[in-house]
């Protein structure tokens, strides 16, 4: 037959006890029982914030930066030195390399930061022509327009008070 074990909880630990009446050990319940014991050793507990942001926020190196990280990554002369330099730093050795290219290139355009998303398009000099070209022929339009009823008004006037008017000949006469 198998002794059947006992259980007898307490505040400060726990005593394991078989059928005969044997103790198997003496055991802590908690480490907040073993503090609670000495007050003057509570020391405040920091819990990190649980929310995990949706999407971390993309690095940005500025050319003072690359340039620094450079000029250290060449005065390195041990075996290791460089490793160690990207580990503090948190880089890749791509980055080094990246940022060589682009310093032989030039170091204005080359190591600042690159915009991402789609390049702007070029603005067409042909489309504002365009636009001033029908804006001056609207106005061309109603001009024209308070013309003709200008004329209109001046045949109805002529035939009202009985005089005629020959359009032709006055233009044939000028």
């Amino acid at each position: 037959m198998k002794p059947s074990i006992k259980f007898k909880p307490s505040v400060s630990s726990s005593v394991i006890s078989t059928a005969g009446g044997e103790t198997l050990g003496d055991r802590r319940e908690n480490s907040l029982s073993h503090t609670a014991e000495k007050p003057g050793n509570i020391e405040p507990v920091n819990i990190p914030d649980p929310e995990v942001p949706e999407q971390t926020s993309r690095r940005k190196f500025t050319a003072a930066y690359k340039l620094r990280v450079l000029k250290e990554a060449e005065q390195c002369l041990q075996t290791g030195d460089i490793g160690a330099l990207l580990r503090r730093e948190a880089l890749y050795s791509s980055n080094l390399t990246t940022w060589r290219r682009q310093r032989e290139k030039g170091i204005l355009q080359g190591l600042n930061p690159k915009k991402r998303g789609r390049r702007a398009k070029p603005a067409d000099p042909s489309v504002e022509r365009i636009a001033q070209l029908e804006k001056e022929n609207q106005r061309l339009k109603q001009r024209l327009r308070r013309a003709e009823i200008i004329i209109e008004a001046q045949k109805k006037i002529s035939e009202i008070l009985g005089i005629e008017q020959n359009l032709e000949n006055s233009a044939e006469s000028k």
